[in-house]
């Protein structure tokens, strides 16, 4: 067994390494985009124009309601005709295809930040509204109250929330390797079927989700402690 998952030249020790660090690419990239994405969207639901809410929550409603690989196969199956279809009304009459990477952190993206959207919204309406009037009250322009007071009361009481669905995004990168990109599902799968041990590579691929997971954790676990410093909470 250990020879299966080596770094020599019958070993898969290699490709799960690299697997690893593709699907730690795919995640950070999808996590930052949903978070992105769920930043403008909470603010379109927490705005007074009307369409911007209807379309935000829209959004998160029709993410959140259909299964997450459904998703994933949209955007495999459908996001290249969708981006000709919009370079074609630029003008643009060429081929376009998205390649798995950009689909994967596209799809894991949409699916991150509807759940960012709740987690965003949520915090932005724990702010205590006080600390906002008095901000006010001194004078203070909008830009630096967003600066110094909103964005950092609004992440000290998202964090929590972020770090779940950091972990949901994370997990969720299992599902492209329906695109056949190689990250730890894709390479374990591929390792089974060649070495006829699934069980070893799939177990192997378990613990490493597990331990990013758990370091991931931590990692969280010390930034919520550092975004309550003098507050008491910890």
């Amino acid at each position: 067994m250990l020879d299966l998952l080596s770094f020599g030249p019958n070993g898969w020790g290699a490709q799960l390494l690299s697997g690893t660090l593709m699907t730690l690419l795919v995640a950070v990239s999808a996590f930052g985009f949903g978070v992105l994405i769920g930043s403008f969207a909470a603010a379109a639901k927490l705005g007074d124009r009307l369409l911007l809410r209807g379309l935000a929550e829209t959004y998160t409603t029709v993410v959140r309601g259909i299964p997450e690989l459904l998703v994933i196969y949209l955007l495999f199956f459908g996001g290249s005709g969708m981006v000709m279809a919009l370079a074609r009304v630029f003008g643009y009459d060429g081929y376009l295809e998205l390649n798995a990477f950009t689909i994967g952190v596209v799809a894991v993206g949409l699916i991150s930040g509807a759940y960012s959207t709740e987690v965003i919204r949520a915090a932005v309406r724990a702010v205590p509204k006080g600390q906002l009037e008095a901000a006010r009250a001194c004078g203070m322009p909008k830009l630096l109250i967003l600066r110094r007071i909103l964005v950092p009361l609004t992440l000290r009481h998202a964090l929590p929330g972020l770090g779940n669905v950091w972990q949901l995004t994370l997990k969720d990168t299992a599902l492209i390797s329906v695109t056949a990109l190689a990250e730890i599902m894709r390479i374990a799968h591929l390792a089974a079927g060649a070495s006829r041990q699934p069980f070893v590579f799939y177990t192997t691929a378990a613990l490493l989700y597990l331990l990013l997971t758990s370091a991931s954790t931590i990692l969280f676990e010390q930034a919520e402690r550092y975004a309550n410093r003098g507050t008491g909470r910890r």
